[in-house]
């Protein structure tokens, strides 16, 4: 798709606008639409009147434009001017894909942390009142996000200056699902790195907490992620975990979650070292209860082994326990979805994360152009909107949102739990709250500033190969990490 702009000032914004629509499509900025079949010119023309935004739309033959003027005070407004612009290029959108997303013009993962800041200056109705008339998000999208908002107050608020969470990479899995768009490796061509990873893993667990006792910091939460970390051993998980308890204090830490993920992996000597490793929360995650679902995503497990990896869970130790379901993957309907909101609540998980298919360049689905965001991302919508109704019901309350780019209808993420079961980690990672200490291949430091919020990003290798051989590097980067956090706390 060609975007010609009269001012690349605001590009980037006008380019998100297109990959709501189109999020396998390369946009082309440029100055000619000539012989275009596809192409959006957006422009503001003065006039006697005042400044307006004027976008038109051609798609495959079909034209659309439209016209909006900009207020006198938002002429001065960079913001708002490209916030019209914005505008004025999604109701073209809208009008010739048949299709109005629920989040109207708002991009970005952290929808929650918006409405907060805005409810800081605006108060709760004034924030809610932005979010449905300046940027076109339905009322039930923003009355949803308001309520996630509060939640993550309370969470927020347990936080202090000197608080930080750890995040440790398992980035293995037994196979790769085709929705997929994590670094993670198949277990049938990585066996052979799991041990030389393990080793040097711990190697940089134990380098994170000299940094902890160096600037005296309190683990608030541990988070071990993946991947599928239950892809380890049973001998392998009680190392790694015996590792993280002798390197932190744990009588200081409020949560520590174990991801182990695909319930094919799972057996009760696992879950057993997990639980005596002193993991008290851990995420099975079955995505679906239809296993010809389950087949066509390439995921070797039935929704059966799901219940028994819970019911497992459950005879092993008093976890805390998350499921995860994903809307929109391929030949569920929101009959099928709502079925799979059934069964999971039926197995009282104290939390349950509802996740839109993100379908991510690096997944091997492949969809294109408005079939995918009209017909899918309406069936997506009204899994949703089934799941939601049903967790409520069932005594389940939103309490973490997140969203990605090129999601099924541009949706979200959310987090439910029974009341008093929230994961405080989510909350502290999606929110950005404080320090993250990330180790492992993949992982993502985030350095934070308590004093100005600015978050500073240290990146690991992603792949285990990189992550093994060039583990020096991956040391030399933590000293680095020292010196910035060092900055932002003296």
């Amino acid at each position: 798709m060609i975007l010609c702009l009269s001012n690349d000032e605001f590009r980037y914004e006008l380019e998100n606008i297109c990959r709501i629509f189109f999020p396998d499509e390369k946009v082309e900025l440029a100055a000619d639409i000539s012989g275009a079949d596809r192409y959006a010119l957006v422009r503001e023309e003065n006039s006697d009147k005042g400044l307006s935004a004027k976008a038109e739309l051609c798609l495959d033959g079909c034209f659309t434009s439209e016209y909006i003027p900009i207020s006198r005070e938002g002429e001065s407004d960079p913001s708002e001017r490209e916030r019209v612009l914005a505008e004025s290029l999604f109701e073209c959108f809208c009008r010739l894909c048949g299709f109005r997303p629920k989040w109207g013009i708002l991009t970005g993962v952290r929808p929650a942390k918006l409405m907060r800041t805005k409810a800081e200056t605006l108060g709760n109705n004034g924030a809610i009142g932005f979010f449905t008339e300046k940027m076109l998000v339905s009322p039930e999208k923003a009355a949803l996000c308001a309520e996630v908002s509060q939640s993550e107050e309370a969470i927020r608020s347990l936080s202090s200056p000197s608080s930080c969470s750890v995040y440790v990479s398992i980035p293995f899995c037994p196979t790769r699902c085709s929705y997929c768009s994590f670094v993670s490796h198949s277990i049938e061509r990585s066996a052979d790195l799991i041990e030389p990873y393990l080793e040097r893993l711990c190697s940089e667990i134990e380098a994170i907490s000299e940094t902890v006792k160096r600037f005296s910091l309190r683990v608030e939460t541990i988070y071990v992620g993946g991947g599928t970390p239950s892809i380890l051993s049973a001998p392998q998980i009680s190392r790694l975990l015996d590792c993280i308890t002798n390197s932190f204090d744990m009588t200081r830490v409020r949560e520590f979650t174990f991801e182990a993920g695909r319930p094919d992996t799972i057996d009760a000597e696992k879950l057993s070292r997990v639980w005596n490793g002193g993991a008290g929360r851990v995420s099975i995650n079955p995505q679906t209860f239809s296993n010809d679902i389950l087949r066509n995503i390439g995921r070797r497990h039935t929704a059966e082994q799901a219940i028994e990896a819970i019911k497992t869970a459950r005879k092993v130790g008093s976890f805390v326990v998350n499921m995860d379901l994903i809307a929109g993957l391929d030949g569920d309907t929101p009959e099928g979805f709502a079925k799979s909101v059934i069964e999971t609540v039926a197995l009282r998980p104290e939390n349950v994360t509802v996740h839109s298919l993100s379908m991510k360049k690096s997944s091997s689905q492949v969809t294109q152009g408005e079939a995918h965001y009209c017909a899918e991302g309406l069936a997506a919508s009204e899994m949703l909107t089934a799941g939601e109704k049903i967790l409520r019901e069932s005594g389940y309350i939103p309490y973490y949102m997140y969203r990605q780019s090129k999601t099924v209808g541009n949706l979200e993420n959310v987090g439910w739990t029974l009341p008093g079961y929230e994961g405080l980690y989510n909350v502290y990672m999606m929110d950005e709250t404080h320090t993250i200490l990330s180790a492992g291949a993949g992982a993502v430091t985030k350095l934070r500033c308590a004093e100005t919020g600015e978050i500073k990003r240290v990146f690991n290798y992603k792949y285990p190969y990189e992550y093994i051989s060039r583990f020096d590097e991956i040391l030399a980067r933590r000293a680095n990490s020292d010196e910035i956090l060092k900055g932002y706390l003296y």
